[in-house]
């Protein structure tokens, strides 16, 4: 008697358990999710503050106008870059009063001296043409040439002044490549002393004229002249009076 007591009970639990569910109204689908928008451009500041630990390069990036050069120039997908990015170890390894003898201008070309206008990958590296190009110009001996090495995976970089080796990969994608490098990539350009240039040859000077005596004779001569004959005139004129006087003076004496 008390199973069907149970039974009759488990029976109308479940009648109005049924009948309360479809009074209730239907959910909603679920609708799916929206994708996330896609990734803009690749942001080198944001890139370097994630990793940590470049401090220095980040400030001279945004102090010099190169950081929103870059991303201005990487919102062209046919644009690519590579970064060799020294660490604030790197830059503590200068010498003392290095970055503050530079210029703005200057310290310009240093950072684009760390950039090149190519996506190079580690092995890229290992068939590259020396000395390749960066951003900072001239890639000639004595101004901004730089050469890259790869021995099995081994990456090293040299300036000519600095030899530096690639120590990781901080970022990689099909448009922007940021290598690590142990040591701050001096140009030659900007820390070695050009010699003067040589000095103007003085111009020719032209000789003067020489004066010639054939002008300045009749100068003499007409002021001379006048001297000599009227000196002449002078005494042949009181000559001339002594004889008549004296010729005057003998006919007296002799009417005497």
């Amino acid at each position: 008697m008390a199973k069907q007591v149970l039974s009759l009970s488990l029976l109308l639990v479940f009648l109005f358990h049924c009948t309360t569910t479809s009074g209730q109204p239907a959910q909603a689908p679920t609708l799916p999710a929206v994708a996330p928008a896609p990734p803009g451009p690749p942001d080198v500041t944001k890139i370097l503050q994630k990793v940590g630990g470049f401090t220095i390069l980040i400030r001279l990036l945004k102090s010099t106008g190169v950081a929103d050069q870059l991303r201005g120039q990487l919102n062209d997908s046919s644009i690519r870059f590579t970064l060799f990015a020294p660490n604030d170890n790197a830059f503590s390894n200068l010498k003392a009063g290095t970055l503050n003898s530079l210029n703005n201008e200057e310290k310009v070309r240093l950072i684009q001296f760390h950039i090149l206008p190519t996506y190079y990958t580690l092995e890229n590296f290992q068939t590259v043409s020396n000395p390749v190009r960066t951003q900072a110009g001239d890639n000639k001996p004595g101004d901004y040439p730089l050469n890259v090495t790869s021995v099995g995976s081994q990456v090293n970089v040299s300036t000519g002044l600095v030899n530096a080796s690639v120590s990781g990969t901080l970022y990689s994608n099909f448009q922007l490549a940021i290598y690590q490098v142990d040591k701050v990539l001096l140009p030659l350009d900007l820390f070695v002393a050009k010699p003067p240039s040589p000095a103007p040859a003085p111009a020719p000077t032209k000789p003067k004229p020489k004066k010639t005596t054939a002008a300045a004779s009749p100068k003499t001569s007409t002021t001379a002249t006048p001297t000599v004959v009227n000196s002449g005139a002078v005494s042949l004129a009181t000559h001339g009076i002594l004889v008549s006087l004296g010729v005057a003076v003998f006919i007296a004496t002799f009417s005497l």
